[in-house]
């Protein structure tokens, strides 16, 4: 009994002990949890309506999307600005198709699988047009070539087969799923905006006022008083005033993103003199190569030249600007001195080899052969190639090997921009430009061999082949150590705003200011490389002062002050002071220009009060007038004249942008040669409609609680 006593007088503490451990345990699961959300976070790139998207779901869109554009440009790869643009349109329609969706799920709106077997149908859709599905002679879609590539697809994915063909198949039916899948959103958007646009009617009414708004013109006498002949001293403008004005016109200062006000210095490292005379020495010695015979390939790796010299003519444009200026007016077989283009900060030195017409465009068809052994595909492709000149057919030469033998297009630009290219795709292209419309030829390449065959040539142009010795103005590691090292110094000596604005013209350098940066921006003040800079920017409090940024391309040296953070919601009265203050003084303008009209009630009176007189004709109520004595366009002004009779005085003063105005009618009529028709008017108001609820997004966008977090990852 005793111990038991004494367990009882252990109560209290056993209580506290056991309820520590399970708040021990839950907290330990809490973290847990908040731990796996807060990485789950870390990995969205954004939401919309409460649908995440991860950082891998969107690089996965930004790669469907960049092949899209390979493929239709004949790209093989984008740059860094086109890249942002992809990753800008890939995050505008993840947002627009998920809110567009929920909508739609609303009303119950769908695209049917019919509905998108008509518009393959009507092949009118211009999406359509940018298929490899058109057909050659009527330049229209064609969706029986669609429905064979299906077939083909699917039959060439389950026999499997030539690797190469494989991943072409595959190529086309990525692009073709893009394509329906963007076609269904498009469908979609159109149902519910012409769901929207009907709840816009007009009628014989409204039409008329409409053509009357548009046709009726008034001439008249206007009387101004403009607000730039009242001295802004002449106002006084309180605090008072300002709160007043910012209370009733604080809907136009309301802000939707948060952003953020910075203080910064950026500092360019450049070549020194001493840099410049190493690569002038570097340039003059690949001069001099190339005009001894030097092998052109040789000498443009050893200068590490920018462009890749490849030996395959080329047209123009595959030459950057200052190249292709340079070459209109070249001898074949002369080099250039060094030059210097300023637009690229570059040294460049051309030599032109060889100038040839060749076509553009070549549509060929081919066999490709291979076999157990280099011999056998050989002795097969030399059977092929007998049988082709004896006068065989190719499309069914074609076929007995498994092959269509189709005929297709090559362009210079499928080709000329490469930086790299093998000795078999160097003479597959340069046979193909050489060979005749009907000629044949028996490539044997080491994987096997190509039949080939040309079957027309368009298009003939000038191509050049020029070895071109093209390098950047580098500055030197020695050079930017020395840059850095002062950069440093500056940053570590003033670790404060007021520091960085009182010395940074004792070390050369220049304090600058951007105001209102968004996350939504690639990049800090137009620099390359500054996520982590934008990163600093939206983690940061006021006040405080970044660490050193290496950026742009590795030749800028950058440091940023956070002066202010402008949250979501309404922008503070100090925020937009000054613009508010014009509004105020321009309405304590108006009021000073309205009483000196007062009681005015004709144009001679006006003139007496110092009113500027002119006459003003064919003023309509759709189209604000343009006033040239007070340099405003007056749309206020335009609504007042329309509600006035011909022959009557305004029986107000006009509160207009750049004046106050009193005015009379001279005369109102029908503008000539328009007549009313009133279906003709009311489809245009329908058009309107239509436009109209065109701007839905926008309504829809601010209630999606979007969050986007690209700038933590892109």
């Amino acid at each position: 009994m005793a111990a038991i006593g004494k367990i009882r007088s252990w109560g209290p503490v056993l209580a506290s002990v056991i309820g520590l451990a399970l708040f021990a345990f839950i907290a330990e699961e809490m973290f847990r949890s908040c731990e796996a959300t807060s990485n789950e976070r870390r990995q969205q790139v954004g939401e919309v309506l409460g649908k995440k998207i991860s950082v891998q779901e969107f690089q996965t869109l930004v790669d469907e999307y960049q092949e899209v554009i390979k493929m239709t440009q004949g790209r093989d790869n984008l740059s860094e600005e086109e890249l942002n643009q992809v990753k800008d349109q890939v995050w505008q329609t993840f947002v627009n198709s998920t809110i567009l969706e929920a909508e739609a799920e609303k009303l119950g709106l769908t695209v049917t699988d019919e509905e998108m077997q008509n518009v393959l149908k009507a092949g009118t859709n211009p999406m359509l047009a940018q298929t490899p599905f058109v057909n050659q002679q009527t330049g229209r879609f064609d969706a029986s070539q669609l429905t064979k590539f299906l077939a083909d697809y699917k039959k060439a994915q389950e026999s499997g087969g030539n690797a190469q063909m494989l991943e072409q198949y595959q190529r086309i039916y990525n692009y073709w799923k893009f394509i329906e899948k963007t076609l269904r959103q498009q469908l979609l958007a159109g149902k519910y905006q012409g769901l929207l646009s009907q709840c816009l009617f007009s009628n014989p009414v409204s039409a008329k006022m409409a053509f009357n708004a548009q046709n009726e013109e008034s001439d008249i006498l206007l009387a101004a008083i403009p607000y730039n002949t009242i001295k802004d001293g002449d106002v006084q403008v309180s605090d008072a005033d300002l709160k007043a004005k910012y209370d009733a016109e604080k809907e136009q200062y309301k802000q939707y993103f948060e952003s953020r006000d910075i203080k910064y210095v950026d500092f360019q490292v450049v070549a020194s003199a001493a840099d410049r005379a190493a690569l002038m020495k570097t340039m003059q010695e690949a001069r001099q190569q190339l005009e001894s015979g030097m092998i052109a390939t040789e000498v443009v790796r050893k200068a590490q030249s920018q462009i890749a010299y490849i030996g395959i003519p080329a047209t123009r444009g595959a030459f950057p600007s200052d190249i292709a200026a340079k070459l209109d007016s070249m001898q074949v077989g002369q080099v250039t001195a060094p030059f210097e283009t300023a637009y690229d900060n570059t040294l460049n030195v051309v030599k032109l080899i060889a100038k040839s017409q060749q076509p553009d465009s070549i549509q060929y068809r081919q066999i490709q052969v291979g076999g157990a052994t280099a011999e056998a595909a050989r002795k097969t492709a030399d059977s092929i190639y007998t049988a082709l000149k004896g006068g065989a057919d190719f499309e069914t030469l074609a076929k007995k090997y498994g092959q269509t033998g189709e005929k297709q297009w090559m362009t210079s630009a499928m080709y000329e921009r490469v930086q790299t290219i093998d000795m078999d795709t160097k003479t597959y292209i340069n046979t193909l430009t050489t060979l005749a419309a009907g000629e044949s030829k028996n490539l044997e390449f080491s994987q096997g061999n190509i039949v080939l065959q040309v079957t027309d040539r368009k298009a003939p142009v000038t191509k050049y082949d020029a070895a071109v010795v093209k390098h950047t103005i580098d500055f030197s590691k020695a050079t930017y150590s020395a840059a850095y090292n002062n950069f440093s110094q500056y940053v570590s000596e003033n670790n404060t705003l007021e520091g960085l604005e009182k010395n940074a013209q004792k070390f050369g350098y220049r304090v600058q200011e951007r105001t209102d940066l968004y996350n939504s921006e690639h990049n800090v003040v137009g620099l390359r490389s500054t996520r982590e800079a934008m990163k600093w920017i939206f983690d940061a409090k006021a006040g405080e002062v970044s660490p050193l940024y290496e950026c742009g391309n590795n030749d800028h040296l950058l440091v940023i002050a956070l002066t202010k953070i402008h949250p979501v919601g309404y922008r503070a009265l100090d925020d937009v002071k000054e613009q508010v203050k014009q509004q105020v003084i321009r309405d304590k303008k108006f009021e000073k220009a309205a009483a000196k009209l007062a009681g005015v009630k004709d144009i001679a009176a006006a003139r007496q009060k110092g009113a500027t007189i002119d006459s003003v004709r064919q003023i309509t109520f759709s189209a604000p007038v343009f006033v040239q004595s007070a340099g405003a366009s007056e749309p206020a002004l335009s609504g007042a004249v329309a509600a006035v009779k011909q022959g009557a005085f305004s029986p107000s003063v006009v509160k207009g942008n750049g004046a106050a105005y009193l005015f009379q009618v001279l005369s109102k009529k029908q503008r000539e040669g328009v007549k009313f028709d009133e279906k003709q008017q009311a489809q245009q108001l329908r058009q309107q409609a239509m436009q109209a609820a065109g701007r839905f997004m926008n309504e829809l966008y601010l209630k999606a609680d979007v969050v986007d977090n690209r700038y933590l990852f892109f």
